[in-house]
């Protein structure tokens, strides 16, 4: 029997051929094949929702071949992904070729592998239309939000602007979070630190922990004093130490939500890096004798869900790679979250037994480093929990008992999962201050007492990992949308990346702000979170698209043509400036148009003298700061030339002064201001901002962090392909310590 198995990338075309005979006929749809069509809304919203779907312009030679193709076969197996756009393909393909509906079913895997493939060909279903209309659903609300509101911030902001459902949500996320950022109040604190040795080496440190039994809480520099004043000379010596002994399991394997925060904080890898590498490892890797395999299950997931024959051959690689104390007694069972879906299985490597060591020279550097994130946070998940001791020690002064000081350390007495996998910004699971053998009643030698001074911080900005965990907690878009959503809204400038953090642009305040005063259900958390738990109901069969559409329509409708008919334009603030008209003698100001910024007379309409706000090379506006040019007064702008990111006079070049950016950290030669500059090559190093008088320079990045074995002002980020360190530049000191990334984002 002649049969057609049609999948959507061609890259898993020749890892199939491997599997299945000369009876089947392997074809790619390459994606999509049907959509709405882009000139026009393709919804007919008058005459219930009825919807117009094209063949995607191009696709047309690929169309025909599949209509060919299924001619000359009995069966034609259906196989795009194992999700709702796989299933909405799935159907789009079946309503185009000329054969009978019997010749045609739907077929999915998890994992391209020879059993699971031929287990799929075994077992064929009819496409599941609770699917299909819940892909529906999601591409006829994202089509009426983006066709509607765009022509609205067309005329009321600036032309050639767009709205997307889901990313005008996460784009309020960023902009909510600079809100908080800038209304925050620094709060100054302090706190005391002392440095203790007792009958054997190495000294330690404790910290002040309670004064009168209350959570010690130090004002300013003068409680400092007074409490130093009280301590001072007073031997210290140690009142209680207690020891508990805990467990801590092993996370679960990663779902797509959890491997972007991972590949983010571990590989730097951007959300979309992340899928397209994943892909790749899905659909098939040459190795050599093997040909093209599959590595890993399906990357678009939220279950953590295991298949049997997987836990099994992990215990079996644990037992011959850790040895037996490695095993748990038996296989650990890990619970998803309410909605998501249990069909399919969390991201693991389809054999556990492929050690990415051992395939090591067959993939590219990317997917190497994936894989092994992937391999090592599964194979973790199936070893035996780790066990480590907490100790406790509190210490007073003498005469001075009414101030508690606290030493804390963490031991791993054995290592269990945490041999192969610490999860990123897991304090508990590395060593925290060694401490020597101590035991209570011991006095303590004082080697030093240290008062330092702190401010509060605000909330950090959002990194890719934190932004898709936000996302994921709210409910907002699904593991298949992430990595579209964060590239979407810096690719349409509404925010910008400054270390790696999402930071709303001027433009993208703008919007946002006008589409929750204006949009207020739209851009709801809950709501769009809701619409969600719909979409999935809708799958389940338990609603219908057409009425979820209809109830999120009217109101819609209705806000949309009010915003039309009441709003006018809607523009930041004027920016004053110091420059004087040349026309009339009026001040300047640095003005909002259809076209960004640009510099105006006040005088207008009298004098209508303006002129343009320069932009960077690659068309983005440049953005104005509040620093103002130290030889003319008028307002500096940010750049970025050949070496980098720099500040220039807004007006050049009449004034072609310019001025580098601070990186808020001191020169150690000459107290400058450290900058971030590039080399020729467009490598980026560190100097000091009086060059040529200081040439003092660095490749590692400096960090307002005092290094604690020799005081230095700062310490430097050391990344390389081996270790991501903090150091210390002194050369006499050798001071070095693990960089956890972003260790405030688990609460961000």
């Amino acid at each position: 029997m002649k049969s057609l198995l049609i999948v959507e990338s061609p890259t898993k075309v020749k890892t199939l051929s491997k599997f299945l005979g000369k009876d089947f006929t392997i074809k790619a749809s390459v994606g999509h094949i049907k959509d709405l069509p882009k000139k026009e809304l393709g919804v007919d919203v008058e005459n219930d929702l009825a919807l117009t779907y094209v063949v995607i312009e191009g696709k047309e030679k690929i169309m025909k071949d599949l209509k060919k193709s299924a001619k000359n076969v009995d069966m034609v197996f259906l196989a795009p992904d194992p999700d709702r756009e796989g299933e909405a393909i799935a159907w789009h393909i079946a309503g185009e070729l000329d054969v009978s509906p019997d010749k045609i079913v739907r077929v999915e895997f998890n994992e391209i592998t020879e059993k699971a493939v031929t287990e799929a060909i075994k077992n064929p279903r009819k496409i599941d239309m609770g699917l299909v209309d819940a892909q529906q659903a999601r591409r006829v609300l994202d089509r009426l939000v983006g066709y509607k509101l765009s022509p609205l911030l067309w005329r009321k902001v600036r032309r050639g602007l767009s709205a997307g459902r889901v990313q005008s949500v996460a784009l309020r996320l960023v902009v909510d979070r600079e809100k908080e950022i800038r209304a925050f109040n620094t709060v100054e604190y302090w706190s005391i630190t002392a440095n203790l040795e007792g009958k054997e080496p190495p000294p330690f440190e404790a910290k002040l922990f309670k004064i009168n039994d209350k959570k010690a809480e130090i004002n300013n520099e003068e409680e400092a004093k007074g409490i130093l004043d009280d301590i001072d000379g007073k031997g210290f010596g140690i009142e209680k130490i207690e020891k508990k002994k805990r467990k801590r399991s092993p996370a679960p394997p990663f779902t797509t939500s959890t491997l972007q925060q991972e590949a983010s904080r571990k590989l730097r890898f951007s959300a979309k890096k992340t899928m397209l590498v994943a892909q790749q490892l899905y659909e098939g890797i040459e190795l050599g004798g093997e040909g093209s395999t599959g590595l890993i299950t399906y990357m678009r997931t939220d279950s953590v869900k295991i298949a049997d024959e997987a836990q099994q051959e992990a215990r079996v690689l644990i037992t011959s790679e850790f040895g037996k104390d490695y095993l748990p007694s038996k296989p650990p069972v890990y619970k998803s979250k309410k909605s998501a879906q249990e069909a399919h299985e969390a991201i693991r490597p389809a054999s556990a037994l492929r050690i990415p060591e051992h395939i090591k020279d067959n993939l590219t550097r990317d997917q190497f480093r994936l894989y092994t994130l992937i391999w090592n946070r599964f194979v973790a998940s199936q070893m035996e929990n780790a066990l480590l001791e907490l100790t406790s020690i509190d210490i007073k002064p003498a005469g001075a008992e009414k101030y508690l000081f606290r030493a804390s350390g963490t031991v791993i007495k054995f290592p269990g999962f945490m041999k192969l996998y610490i999860e990123s910004g897991d304090t508990d699971s590395k060593e925290e201050g060694f401490l020597p053998q101590l035991s209570e009643g011991d006095k303590l030698q004082t080697i030093g007492i240290m008062p330092k001074q702190h401010f509060t911080q605000p909330p950090p900005r959002f990194t890719e990992a934190t932004l898709v965990k936000e996302l994921e907690a709210k409910g907002i878009g699904r593991p298949s949308t992430y990595a579209t959503i964060l590239s979407t809204i810096v690719d349409r400038k509404y925010t910008e990346k400054v270390d790696r953090k999402f930071s709303p642009t001027e433009l993208g305040e703008v919007v946002s702000d006008l589409l929750v005063e204006r949009f207020s259900a739209l851009m709801d958390y809950n709501f769009t979170a809701n619409m969600e738990d719909n979409l999935d109901k809708i799958e389940e069969g338990g609603l219908k698209w057409i009425d979820i559409v209809k109830d999120f329509y009217g109101p819609f409708e209705k806000d949309l043509k009010e915003a039309m008919e009441v709003l006018g334009r809607v523009k930041p603030k004027d920016i004053p400036t110091d420059e004087i008209c040349e026309t009339c003698g009026k001040p300047m100001v640095i003005k909002w148009g259809m076209h960004g910024r640009f510099i105006a007379c006040t005088g207008f309409p009298d004098c209508k003298t303006t002129r343009p706000l320069e932009t960077e090379e690659n068309g983005t506006e440049t953005q104005v700061t509040d620093e103002k040019c130290e030889k003319c007064g008028a307002l500096m702008v940010l750049k970025t030339g050949k070496f980098g990111r720099f500040l220039a006079c807004s007006k050049y070049p009449e004034c072609k002064s310019t001025k580098a950016i601070s990186i808020g950290v001191k020169c150690p030669d000459d107290g400058g201001d450290l900058v971030e500059r590039r080399t020729k090559k467009g490598k980026i190093f560190y100097s000091c901002g009086n060059y040529p008088k200081c040439k003092f320079a660095t490749w590692y990045k400096p960090v307002n962090k005092k290094c604690p074995d020799c005081n230095a002002d700062f310490l430097a980020e050391k990344r390389t392909k081996k270790v991501e360190q903090y150091v210390c530049l002194n050369k006499e000191c050798n001071y070095k310590e693990e960089i956890l990334e972003d260790s405030n984002e688990k609460n961000a």
